[in-house]
C-alpha cells in the first residue's frame, strides 16, 4: 500500500484532498463558537498569533529535519518542509499516528530508509514532550497553580524524559524495539550534538508558540495582564499541547487541549475569556498548519527530483 501511495500522483492527491477535508470539516464543525470567539478579539492580535504559530512551526520542522540529518539523512530544506507539512495534516485524521505514518512515507521517496525516518519521527516527538514539559514545568507552578496541581504527575516526568534524551539511552531503546520486531539495528546512533541541536530548535519554537498564546491572552484581558501573563500563557499552553498529543483518540487534540489551556489561564482570565483564547488559538494553529501544507503543495508542484519524486 505504501508503495502504491508513492507510485501513483493521483492516489496521493486524492489522499491529500480527503485529509483537507477532514482539517476543513473539524473548523467548520466548530465553525459557529470559532466565530462567536473571534468577535471577542481584534484583529491584529489575531493576526500576530498566526505570524508566530506559522515561525514556531516552522522551528519545530527545522529541530526533525536536524534529528534526520544527525541520523544519515540530511534533506534539502524544501524536501523538509514537504514532508513534515503535507504529513501533519493527518492529524486531523481520527487517531495521531496517521501523521507520523505520513512522515515516514514521505520521507522514503528521498531515500530516508523507513526505521530511520520512524526513528528521526518518534525521536523528534519525544524531545517535542520533553521541552514542553519542562517549558510548563518551570512556568506553571508559579503562575497557575491550580494547572500545576490538577497534572502535577505529567510535570513530573519532564527531568526524567530530558534525562532519557540522552543518546545512549535512545539508542538502546529503538535498537530493542527493532529487535522485538526482528528488524535490523540503526546503521547511524544519534549523537549528543545532534540531539541538542534539535533540542535548541525545539525550545527556539517555543519563543513564538509562547508569544502566539500571549498575544491572545492580552487582547482577552484588555490589556491588564501585560508581561505577567507570558509564563502562564507559554506553559500553559505546552501543557495542553502535550496533553492534546498524548489523547491520540481525539483529532489534533480536539477539546484536550482547549480544556488544559482554560484551566491554565484561570488565574488571569475568567472562564469565558480563557475559553475564547482556547477557541481562537486551535483556530490560529490550524491556519498555520494549513499555510504550510499550502506552501509544500506549491514547493511540490514547482520541484521535481532526478528520479521523480520532489526535492
Amino acid at each position: 500500500m505504501p508503495h502504491r501511495l508513492r507510485a501513483s500522483r493521483a492516489v496521493r492527491a486524492a489522499l491529500v484532498l480527503v485529509v483537507l477535508g477532514f482539517a476543513g470539516s473539524a473548523l467548520a464543525a466548530r465553525w459557529d463558537e470559532a466565530q462567536a470567539a473571534l468577535a471577542q478579539l481584534s484583529w491584529q492580535a489575531v493576526s500576530a498569533a498566526t505570524i508566530a504559530a506559522v515561525a514556531a512551526l516552522g522551528g519545530q520542522m527545522l529541530a526533525w529535519r536536524a534529528l534526520l540529518a544527525d541520523l544519515g539523512s540530511p534533506l534539502p530544506l524544501r524536501a523538509a518542509i514537504r514532508i513534515m507539512f503535507l504529513a501533519q495534516l493527518g492529524k486531523y485524521l481520527p487517531g495521531s499516528v496517521w501523521a507520523f505514518v505520513g512522515q515516514v512515507e514521505l520521507a522514503k521517496e528521498y531515500d530516508v530508509p523507513r526505521r530511520r525516518g520512524g526513528t528521526a519521527t518518534m525521536l523528534a516527538v519525544a524531545v517535542t514532550v520533553a521541552v514542553n514539559l519542562a517549558v510548563a514545568a518551570v512556568c506553571l507552578p508559579l503562575t497557575s497553580p491550580d494547572a500545576a496541581q490538577r497534572w502535577w504527575w505529567l510535570l513530573a516526568l519532564a527531568p526524567v524524559l530530558l534525562a532519557c534524551l540522552h543518546p545512549r539511552v535512545v539508542t538502546w531503546a529503538v535498537n530493542l524495539a527493532l529487535r522485538v520486531l526482528r528488524r535490523d539495528p540503526l546503521e547511524t546512533s544519534p549523537s549528543l550534538r545532534g540531539t541538542a541541536v534539535a533540542v535548541a530548535w525545539t525550545l527556539l519554537a517555543w519563543v513564538p508558540l509562547g508569544l502566539h498564546a500571549w498575544f491572545l491572552v492580552l487582547d482577552a484581558s484588555g490589556g491588564t495582564t501585560a508581561l505577567a501573563a507570558l509564563p502562564m500563557a507559554a506553559g500553559g499552553y505546552a501543557l495542553a499541547w502535550t496533553l492534546g498529543l498524548i489523547v491520540i483518540i481525539a483529532p489534533a487534540g480536539l477539546g484536550v487541549r482547549e480544556l488544559a489551556l482554560t484551566v491554565a489561564l484561570s488565574p488571569v482570565l475568567s472562564p469565558g475569556s480563557a475559553l475564547i483564547v482556547a477557541v481562537v488559538s486551535r483556530l490560529v494553529m490550524t491556519a498555520a498548519d494549513l499555510l504550510w501544507a499550502a506552501l509544500a503543495l506549491l514547493l511540490t508542484r514547482r520541484t521535481r527530483t532526478p528520479t521523480g519524486g520532489f526535492a
